[in-house]
């Protein structure tokens, strides 16, 4: 069987070094879309190295890896044709206000999920990041790949997308996504060509290559901090989404923000560090295919 759950769930874990500085921060910046207007101050902090500060989904390509989505493929167990393979969703927590704009870590990473979903598999691979002072951040991937269910596994979580907020968002923006745009993203490390083959992307069912989701992801974020957090970047605590579309090079990204207290509110008893978490509900779309869903279930905690 292509996907072996048992054997999966008992490789042991992944562990390689890993090392970035400001050139690479700078390359996936502007792989997101960073940089327009290019004197802007507020892009200056993500473009300039005199002035850098990191947004946090860097960490998802920090020391250019292979993604968890074409990581969690090399796992014992997993023997699966790339074509058949999506990014469902991604998880990201931070153990510190920042990440450094150089540093040399270790990451360890290991499928710590398999679930059945009868027509596909859905593999968790969770990679845990630390460097000579302790943990940076956690990071999860969810990866579904398609025809590899049935096997009566567990089904896990459900797998329907929950629909936005009923009320107007509190800020809506949107963001032009450039025609070389995926080109200019894989160069910080996730090559599959899917982004980049049109002969690949036809193979997987699209009519011309797609944008990274973690492209589409770092874009998100970055435009709620800038909504939201003024730009303050070590103000975020955790960003999870689920990847529900595709976005196509040279479109429109719609990004709706709601904003509310944490998730375990503000009542009685509660810890000091709970009062002080907010949270952002995001909604992606895009913009010229009648606002398509692109990322659903989408939450930033901040503080």
């Amino acid at each position: 069987m292509p996907v072996d759950a048992a054997g999966a769930l008992a490789a042991a874990p992944r562990v390689r070094e890993i090392a970035w500085d400001h050139k690479d921060v700078q390359l996936y910046h502007l792989g997101i879309g960073a940089g327009r207007p290019a004197t802007d101050p507020g892009e200056l902090r993500y473009t300039l190295e005199s002035r850098l500060h990191v947004l946090p989904s860097f960490a998802t390509v920090a020391g250019g890896g292979v993604p968890g989505v074409i990581g969690a493929l090399s796992v014992p167990g997993v023997d699966v044709d790339l074509a058949h393979v999506l990014h469902g969703g991604q998880r990201l927590r931070l153990h510190r206000p920042a990440v450094p704009v150089r540093g040399r870590a270790t990451a360890s990473s290991r499928v710590v999920a398999v679930y059945d979903k009868g027509s596909a598999a859905v593999l968790v691979l969770r990679t845990e990041v630390a460097d000579a002072d302790g943990p940076l951040w956690t990071e999860e991937a969810e990866v579904f790949v398609r025809g590899e269910g049935g096997w009566g596994g567990e089904r896990g979580p459900s797998g329907s997308p929950s629909p936005p907020p009923a009320e107007p968002a509190d800020h809506v923006v949107e963001r032009a996504v450039r025609e070389d745009q995926a080109l200019l993203y894989r160069l910080s490390g996730d090559w599959n060509p899917l982004h980049a083959d049109p002969e690949f992307a036809a193979r997987a069912g699209f009519e011309r290559p797609v944008l990274h989701g973690l492209c589409t992801y770092g874009a998100a974020l970055k435009a709620v901090v800038d909504t939201l957090l003024d730009g303050d970047v070590t103000r975020v605590r955790e960003y999870r989404t689920r990847f529900a579309g595709v976005v196509y090079p040279g479109e429109t990204l719609r990004v709706r923000m709601w904003r509310g207290p944490g998730a375990d509110g503000a009542g009685a008893g509660e810890t000091e560090e709970a009062a002080e978490t907010w949270e952002a509900r995001v909604a992606v779309s895009a913009v010229e295919r009648g606002d398509a869903p692109v990322l659903a279930d989408t939450v930033v905690r901040y503080g």
